[in-house]
């Protein structure tokens, strides 16, 4: 028996009103961003880069972006984990309503309780806000900071041997899209997950077996981490910052599953060797 789904049908009127997305060209909202324009959803790619400038750090730019927009996508910058994102996050939804944007979908990483605050401050006074709260990516495999090690054969990241249920940022995509356009979803979050749970050492023998190429898991203490990322020249108080946040995240407290996708989208997440046997497929991992 097939779950029921809480998604209903986009079905965009004409003259609709456009969606912002922040992050619009990353990992999410890149994928968001072209989810909404299949389905006939005008889009606003918010972003320093993109075609509407936005920048989380100059509030000057969020009015330009804001208005006329009937949703908006909040994927926050640097980290939604970072102390000073909660004001951000609800100086920016206050705005939005004060712009006629009622509905807001901000992205959350599961298992964070530093999230949390910015989880809060999305719910503002007229807002219809939804909340995800996703896994770990596939996608820091291929496209993120696991890439290169894919590709140096060697995967050294402070996990252990913790089981994670990384989920495609393809369903957290789509998820984001049923929520920004579709009925049900106000005041609820959504916990995203993939299908199975995978340890680093064995989401790195998936990829060896469809590259060929060997691709070993090392795992190294936090502070080794640590060390390391100092090596690459990034400044100290980011180096503090994504150790505490990586080796906190990983210390088994998300090694269970979740069914949001199921229950927004009415099927089964997306499953780790397929996302690999495509990504090989389209030589992701070439050297």
């Amino acid at each position: 028996m097939t779950q029921q789904s809480d998604a209903n049908p986009v079905v965009p009127a004409a003259g609709a009103r456009p969606v912002l997305v922040t992050g619009g060209t990353g990992k999410t909202g890149g994928r968001v961003a072209a989810a909404l324009t299949r389905a006939g959803v005008p889009v606003r790619i918010g972003s320093r880069s993109g075609g509407t400038h936005f920048d989380w750090e100059d509030r000057d730019t969020w009015a330009p972006a804001l208005r006329g927009a009937a949703a908006a996508y909040l994927a926050y910058y640097p980290d939604i984990t970072d102390p000073g994102a909660a004001a951000v996050i609800r100086a920016f939804a206050e705005e939005a309503v004060a712009h006629g944007v009622r509905r807001l979908v901000l992205l959350s990483a599961r298992g964070a309780n530093a999230a949390l605050p910015a989880e809060r401050a999305v719910a503002v006074p007229g807002a219809e806000w939804t909340v995800i709260r996703a896994a770990w990516f596939f996608q820091n495999f291929d496209e993120g900071l696991l890439r290169d090690g894919v590709l140096g054969g060697e995967v050294v990241f402070p996990a252990g041997d913790v089981k994670e249920p990384f989920v495609d940022a393809e369903d957290i995509a789509e998820v984001a899209v049923a929520a920004l356009t579709g009925e049900g979803h106000a005041g609820r979050v959504h916990e995203l997950t993939g299908p199975r749970l995978l340890t680093f050492a064995e989401a790195a023998a998936e990829l060896t077996a469809v590259t060929g190429r060997p691709v070993r898991y090392l795992p190294v203490s936090g502070a080794e981490y640590g060390e390391a990322l100092a090596g690459y020249g990034l400044p100290p108080e980011l180096v503090a910052f994504l150790t505490e946040l990586f080796t906190t995240l990983l210390d088994g407290r998300n090694a269970h599953l979740a069914d949001g996708v199921q229950r927004v989208l009415g099927r089964a997440p997306r499953d780790f060797t397929d996302f690999a046997r495509e990504g090989a497929a389209r030589g992701v991992w070439a050297v």
